[in-house]
């Protein structure tokens, strides 16, 4: 079964809650597929925080400290998280675990310095992925943006978020435009974050201003405790191991007025 977590916004960028299945149509490489789960309960979900500490993040690194505990605040008891931050490289600084107490205490000793080395980061962030023990998976990525330092390529990291179920949700803290002082990859950082929001069902969020960050990530976490599951089989198949494109469509009820939808663009199929 494919299973695509879905988001619905409004014109607000507000959440909209309610709607049922037959307010929803998924496609499978432009074919219509019947739905055979719907489900809008909170179920637990795994988090992974990938967490910007190199040199440039010196003067954000408290207000994004303050976000990613307004995120934990905001969980459920069955919730998990686990934590990586990188500077020249990522580092592991928890597995999985579901008392956040124990997250907080390690974040508030990380400290500033060195270069970005993000891509690593999301690419340890998605291989510790495998070992969440609930079917609900995220990765939350505070960052300032470009990558200076990494082995792994954009090329990598993309298939490897398409390769996961996990959706990847990114706070890219940025200087406003006018700040000339920018290196292009801090110029490329806000592209490269969205794409791999996108491709993965996820959403990025750009900050310029450090004290909006708690309110973000508070809103991240609403946002993921209120999606819609949808399910099916798909009537194609053949096992080539292609990339088939999901695209979710929505037929909401009159009177709403136009509705935003994110979910994850497609799946590669089995190959045996």
């Amino acid at each position: 079964m494919v299973v695509v977590n879905v988001t619905v916004t409004d014109p607000f960028d507000r959440i909209v809650t309610g709607l049922e299945q037959t307010n929803f149509q998924v496609f499978d490489e432009k074919v219509e597929q019947k739905i055979e789960a719907f489900s809008t309960e909170d179920a637990p979900i795994s988090v992974g925080l990938v967490f910007d500490s190199s040199g440039s993040m010196s003067d954000k690194i408290q207000k994004s400290k303050e976000a990613a505990l307004q995120f934990f605040r905001t969980s459920n008891p069955q919730d998990e998280f686990m934590l990586i931050s990188f500077s020249d490289r990522p580092n592991l600084i928890t597995g999985f675990t579901a008392k956040f107490e124990s997250i907080q205490d390690r974040l508030l000793f990380v400290k500033s310095g060195g270069r970005t080395a993000l891509l690593d980061a999301i690419y340890l962030g998605l291989s510790e992925m495998k070992k969440a023990t609930t079917n609900r998976r995220a990765l939350l990525v505070i960052s300032d943006g470009g990558d200076n330092h990494s082995r792994y390529t954009e090329n990598d990291i993309k298939r490897a978020v398409k390769e996961s179920d996990v959706q990847i949700y990114a706070v890219g803290i940025f200087e406003p435009l006018s700040s000339r002082a920018r290196t292009p990859e801090e110029a490329g950082g806000p592209s490269l974050l969205a794409d791999l929001a996108e491709v993965s069902g996820g959403r990025m969020f750009s900050v310029e201003d450090t004290n909006e960050l708690p309110d973000i990530a508070e809103k991240i976490s609403i946002e993921l405790r209120n999606q819609y599951v949808i399910g099916y089989r798909p009537s194609n198949l053949v096992r080539d191991g292609r990339w088939r494109r999901v695209k979710v469509k929505l037929n909401p009820p009159k009177g709403l007025p136009a509705l935003q939808i994110y979910s994850r663009t497609g799946y590669y199929a089995p190959t045996q």
